[in-house]
């Protein structure tokens, strides 16, 4: 097991354990000392793909869970009669319960994962102080164009595949990204290709508008961010996603793998998006409440503002 000692290099390294979850087997990875967050990969992949990434949450004080969803990264599937949103959601809630989580997180979920955290946090209150979304789904728009607004059902699988040879290229792009994806990518289509297309039909038809109306009802804090560059989330889905929960946007540089692609960068926009430390602040007592943490958080960053470039 890491150590949290200070001063030891490998206390942000990704630990990686197995429990069960609703009786089956789930694998996740566990770093740091601090307020809970739980990190939501996306679609084929898992929490391997990101740890260079999840390292700079340790680094801002952080307690991170990086669960696999059922289906990926060696976890059981879900019952085919549970492969939706809501099951997913249910899935996450008896994780945390399994792993002793008993506060309120911090929730991040990037691409897949993003529509996975807005079900959860919609289903689940109690569990969410603050929800960070990534290149998300869950926005009802696919494309907008001449005044015509094309809704995400109407988007071919085809469609959603021609973005995927961008995440890659230009080739600078490969060594930083490629790795990454396919350290859990590859496994994930050997093991379990039946369950990739399943939760890929699952993707496509993921338009979450009413759990996001509900969440901005309910004013909880809320950041959205998307890569200018992203040809697998179109800045349409992009924007009504934003329209739906009603939080002001945030525009980074990048792919939708930016964040693997840039591990700094995502700890610099994490930083500025969830001021971290008020966020732990609230999560300790110490602050007023985290409900104002949060909303103040939110309105930091006008949309379109390059925060990757921000200064910690």
């Amino acid at each position: 097991m890491a150590s949290s000692r200070a001063g030891d290099p490998s206390r942000d390294h990704l630990v990686w354990k197995r429990t069960s979850v609703e009786g089956r087997p789930a694998l996740y990875g566990v770093a740091g000392e601090g307020p809970p967050v739980v990190f939501v990969h996306g679609w084929a992949l898992g929490s391997h793909s990101y740890k260079r990434s999840l390292k700079r949450l340790v680094g801002l004080g952080l307690k991170v869970f990086a669960p696999a969803l059922p289906g990926f990264g060696g976890t059981g599937d879900l019952p085919a009669a549970r492969l939706s949103f809501a099951g997913y959601g249910d899935w996450l809630d008896s994780f945390l319960t399994a792993v002793d989580i008993n506060e309120p997180v911090v929730l991040v979920g990037h691409s897949f994962g993003g529509g996975v955290s807005i079900q959860f946090a919609h289903d689940h209150p109690a569990r969410v102080r603050s929800l960070v979304l990534l290149n998300s789904v869950g926005g009802s728009a696919w494309l907008a164009r001449g005044g015509k607004v094309r809704t995400l059902a109407d988007r071919s699988l085809w469609d959603w595949g021609r973005g995927l040879p961008g995440e890659v290229l230009p080739i600078p792009r490969i060594a930083r990204v490629l790795p990454a994806v396919m350290e859990d990518a590859l496994p994930n289509a050997v093991r379990n290709p039946r369950g990739l297309w399943r939760v890929a039909n699952l993707v496509r038809g993921a338009d979450l508008t009413p759990e996001l109306q509900e969440l901005r009802r309910r004013r909880l804090p809320v950041v959205v961010v998307w890569a200018e560059d992203d040809r697998i989330i179109p800045r349409a889905s992009f924007d009504s996603l934003c329209t739906a929960i009603g939080a002001r946007g945030e525009v980074v540089p990048g792919t939708h793998s930016w964040l693997m692609a840039d591990p700094d960068a995502f700890g610099t926009v994490m930083m500025k998006a969830l001021g971290a430390a008020k966020v732990a602040r609230a999560l300790e007592g110490e602050a007023a409440g985290p409900g104002e943490a949060g909303a103040a958080d939110s309105d930091d960053v006008d949309a379109g503002e390059d925060v990757a470039s921000a200064s910690p």
